[in-house]
């Protein structure tokens, strides 16, 4: 590993043991601070899942939502305690800037309209949680990051991941070197999509196919469980364009990521089969998480000294979806940066750009 890849390597676990939780307990020394207020923007499939974990929040609360069908969004008001001056659709959105209660907007809309409405929460003086991928293209997450830095608003990608036990261990063991010198990764997300109406088989809406929606857990855990930014990357698509959810996004994406200690990582996204697990193998063992990226149950082996076990996390105090949401509202209290920031968004989207463009091209790209 070069000494720059093993500085940031370093910084960022460092960030990680602050989550365990040191702003936390920090802040709990403080008598009584206030909650700060969540606008759910977005009252799709994930909501539902994110809406239940702010009864389980230290220092965040839900006060808005925003919906395009407003008898949608007074039904969930009433399950979660929403007051109907809390409640806006996206014509009234910009308004929120005048609601002292709501501090940060959650994006967890399509990726195609991640650019527009963070740029308008930043303009109504809001901090800004956005879900991943952060935009269609790179340029649209670099105009984001201006926008909430010219607004001096925080801005977090909603990478969960870097919050959930297993994978935060699995990070701690590799860095750590228990099992070895990494040499090789391999990271597998996908499953075989169903409704080819829906939005994540729309070019527009999703910016693209499986690398977007699925294959970025991938990459992401090629990067954080190295704790090295990629130098080369190659890439070969298979899609069946005959297949109707298939006529304007990819299917299967293969890619392989070389980074600067000469660790390689092959990788798999699709939207045709499942998968959910990514193994390090070291120059003294391996690390295997199946399944390694799901809401529950993750689990992890290890193989060290000829023997081969399951490794239980330490235990959290939150999960990773309270976890998450509290994590933006301690940065936002304490003035420090998310440590999955607006930046590690727009790195993903860089990488995502040049794997599709070795598919298009059919040759390695040099990053």
């Amino acid at each position: 590993m070069t000494l720059v890849a093993n500085r940031r390597s370093l910084l960022k676990l460092g960030g990680l043991a602050s989550l365990g939780w040191a702003p936390t307990a920090a802040l709990a020394s403080q008598s009584g601070p206030r909650k700060l207020g969540y606008a759910i923007m977005g009252l799709g499939m994930y909501a539902d899942v994110i809406l239940p974990r702010f009864a389980e929040c230290r220092h965040s609360r839900v006060t808005a939502l925003v919906s395009g069908s407003m008898d949608k969004a007074r039904r969930y008001a009433t399950q979660y305690g929403v007051p109907e001056g809390g409640l806006y659709t996206y014509d009234t959105f910009d308004t929120i800037r005048d609601n002292p209660d709501v501090d940060i907007v959650y994006v967890i809309l399509p990726n195609g309209l991640h650019h527009e409405y963070t740029l308008r929460a930043a303009a109504a003086g809001k901090h800004v949680l956005c879900e991943k991928p952060m935009a269609n293209t790179a340029a649209e997450a670099e105009a984001m990051i201006a926008a909430c830095r010219a607004a001096d608003r925080k801005l977090m990608i909603g990478y969960r991941c870097h919050f959930e036990a297993n994978n935060r261990e699995a990070m701690r063991i590799v860095r750590a070197g228990e099992i070895g010198t990494p040499r090789i990764v391999t990271a597998e997300t996908g499953f075989n999509i169903g409704d080819p109406t829906q939005w994540r088989l729309n070019r527009a809406l999703a910016g693209g196919g499986s690398l977007m929606d699925i294959g970025i857990y991938s990459l992401q855990a090629a990067r954080y469980l190295t704790g090295e930014e990629p130098i080369e990357v190659s890439a070969v698509e298979s899609t069946d364009r005959s297949d109707i959810r298939f006529r304007e996004v990819e299917d299967t994406i293969n890619f392989m990521l070389k980074f600067p200690s000469g660790v390689v990582a092959d990788c798999v996204s699709s939207y045709g089969s499942g998968h959910n697990r990514y193994r390090v193998v070291g120059t003294e063992g391996w690390l295997d998480a199946e399944p390694a990226t799901a809401y529950d149950g993750n689990r992890i082996r290890l193989r060290r000294d000829g023997q081969t076990v399951d490794h239980p996390a330490p235990a959290m105090p939150l999960n990773q979806f309270s976890g998450m949401l509290d994590h933006l509202s301690q940065c936002v209290m304490t003035d420090s940066e998310p440590i999955v920031a607006g930046e590690e968004g727009l790195r993903d989207m860089r990488i995502i750009e040049a794997i599709y463009q070795s598919a298009r091209e059919r040759r390695t790209v040099t990053l």
